[in-house]
Protein backbone atom coordinates (compact mmCIF):
# COMPACT_ATOMS: atom_id res chain seq x y z
CA UNK A 1 0.00 0.00 0.00
CA UNK A 2 2.74 2.27 -1.06
CA UNK A 3 1.38 5.81 -1.70
CA UNK A 4 5.15 7.34 -3.37
CA UNK A 5 5.62 8.72 -6.53
CA UNK A 6 7.69 11.52 -8.16
CA UNK A 7 6.36 13.82 -10.60
CA UNK A 8 7.99 14.52 -13.77
CA UNK A 9 10.84 17.12 -12.97
CA UNK A 10 8.90 18.86 -10.38
CA UNK A 11 10.63 17.14 -7.95
CA UNK A 12 7.67 16.39 -5.53
CA UNK A 13 7.27 13.23 -3.47
CA UNK A 14 3.96 12.59 -2.43
CA UNK A 15 3.25 10.61 1.15
CA UNK A 16 0.10 9.16 2.48
CA UNK A 17 -0.90 9.64 6.48
CA UNK A 18 -1.38 6.53 7.71
CA UNK A 19 -5.10 5.51 8.57
CA UNK A 20 -6.59 2.79 11.30
CA UNK A 21 -9.33 2.01 13.63
CA UNK A 22 -12.18 3.39 14.57
CA UNK A 23 -10.54 6.96 14.55
CA UNK A 24 -9.22 6.53 11.19
CA UNK A 25 -12.76 5.66 10.35
CA UNK A 26 -14.23 8.67 11.92
CA UNK A 27 -11.54 11.10 10.47
CA UNK A 28 -12.14 9.52 6.76
CA UNK A 29 -15.80 9.60 6.72
CA UNK A 30 -15.33 13.86 7.99
CA UNK A 31 -13.47 14.12 4.94
CA UNK A 32 -10.08 14.72 6.63
CA UNK A 33 -8.90 10.83 4.84
CA UNK A 34 -6.62 10.04 2.12
CA UNK A 35 -8.56 11.11 -0.53
CA UNK A 36 -8.17 14.64 0.88
CA UNK A 37 -5.00 14.32 2.63
CA UNK A 38 -1.46 14.23 1.95
CA UNK A 39 1.99 14.85 2.68
CA UNK A 40 4.24 16.71 -0.03
CA UNK A 41 8.12 17.34 0.63
CA UNK A 42 9.45 19.11 -2.77
CA UNK A 43 13.02 20.95 -2.84
CA UNK A 44 12.04 23.87 -0.78
CA UNK A 45 8.75 22.69 1.31
CA UNK A 46 6.91 20.25 3.19
CA UNK A 47 3.65 20.74 2.53
CA UNK A 48 0.92 18.92 5.12
CA UNK A 49 -2.85 18.93 4.53
CA UNK A 50 -5.34 16.98 6.19
CA UNK A 51 -8.83 17.59 4.29
CA UNK A 52 -10.78 20.77 5.74
CA UNK A 53 -9.07 20.65 8.94
CA UNK A 54 -5.44 21.35 8.78
CA UNK A 55 -3.12 22.53 6.32
CA UNK A 56 0.47 24.01 6.12
CA UNK A 57 3.51 24.73 3.78
CA UNK A 58 6.98 24.67 5.94
CA UNK A 59 9.78 26.09 4.34
CA UNK A 60 12.31 23.39 3.75
CA UNK A 61 15.31 25.47 5.59
CA UNK A 62 12.94 25.92 8.45
CA UNK A 63 13.33 22.10 9.65
CA UNK A 64 15.50 21.52 11.74
CA UNK A 65 15.07 17.58 12.75
CA UNK A 66 12.98 15.35 11.98
CA UNK A 67 12.51 12.06 13.58
CA UNK A 68 10.10 8.92 14.37
CA UNK A 69 8.29 9.25 17.33
CA UNK A 70 7.55 6.40 19.43
CA UNK A 71 4.41 6.96 21.45
CA UNK A 72 1.19 5.91 20.50
CA UNK A 73 -1.54 8.39 20.09
CA UNK A 74 -5.28 7.85 20.97
CA UNK A 75 -7.03 10.90 19.87
CA UNK A 76 -7.31 11.26 15.70
CA UNK A 77 -7.22 14.16 13.78
CA UNK A 78 -5.16 17.74 13.83
CA UNK A 79 -5.01 19.45 17.34
CA UNK A 80 -2.69 21.10 19.34
CA UNK A 81 -1.25 23.84 21.88
CA UNK A 82 1.40 26.69 21.52
CA UNK A 83 3.20 25.52 18.34
CA UNK A 84 3.07 21.87 18.77
CA UNK A 85 0.75 19.77 16.60
CA UNK A 86 -0.26 16.57 15.95
CA UNK A 87 -2.02 15.59 12.68
CA UNK A 88 -2.97 12.12 12.41
CA UNK A 89 -5.36 9.45 11.56
CA UNK A 90 -3.79 6.51 13.11
CA UNK A 91 -1.71 6.59 16.54
CA UNK A 92 1.49 4.65 15.01
CA UNK A 93 4.04 5.64 12.14
CA UNK A 94 4.30 9.21 13.76
CA UNK A 95 7.15 11.28 12.97
CA UNK A 96 8.05 14.48 14.32
CA UNK A 97 9.14 17.59 12.82
CA UNK A 98 10.70 20.35 14.77
CA UNK A 99 10.68 24.16 12.76
CA UNK A 100 13.15 26.89 13.76
CA UNK A 101 11.61 29.78 12.92
CA UNK A 102 8.07 28.38 13.63
CA UNK A 103 5.93 29.30 10.46
CA UNK A 104 2.04 29.37 10.18
CA UNK A 105 -0.12 26.94 9.75
CA UNK A 106 -3.93 26.60 9.64
CA UNK A 107 -6.57 24.40 11.72
CA UNK A 108 -9.66 24.95 10.87
CA UNK A 109 -9.10 27.98 8.73
CA UNK A 110 -7.88 29.90 11.76
CA UNK A 111 -4.15 30.44 11.75
CA UNK A 112 -1.82 28.82 14.17
CA UNK A 113 1.96 28.74 14.39
CA UNK A 114 3.81 25.45 13.97
CA UNK A 115 7.18 24.87 16.08
CA UNK A 116 6.91 21.24 16.23
CA UNK A 117 4.58 18.74 13.61
CA UNK A 118 4.14 15.43 14.13
CA UNK A 119 2.19 13.19 11.52
CA UNK A 120 0.77 9.46 11.36
CA UNK A 121 2.84 8.43 7.62
CA UNK A 122 2.40 5.22 5.97
CA UNK A 123 6.11 4.84 4.98
CA UNK A 124 7.70 6.76 8.44
CA UNK A 125 10.95 5.54 7.47
CA UNK A 126 11.10 7.19 3.98
CA UNK A 127 9.20 10.40 5.25
CA UNK A 128 11.86 10.93 7.64
CA UNK A 129 14.55 10.29 4.94
CA UNK A 130 13.32 12.47 2.19
CA UNK A 131 13.24 14.91 4.60
CA UNK A 132 16.49 14.17 6.39
CA UNK A 133 18.02 14.54 2.96
CA UNK A 134 18.36 18.19 2.92
CA UNK A 135 18.59 19.12 6.25
CA UNK A 136 22.08 21.00 7.49
CA UNK A 137 24.44 18.32 9.73
CA UNK A 138 25.73 19.02 12.70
Amino acid sequence: MEQRFHLGTLGVMKYAFRYDGLGGAIVRAVAMGPRFSSIEVTDTTLRVRMGWGFRATIPRASITSVAADPRRMFSRGAHGWRGRWLVNGSGKGLVTITIDPPTRGFVIGFPIRLRTLTVSAATPTELITALAATMPTA
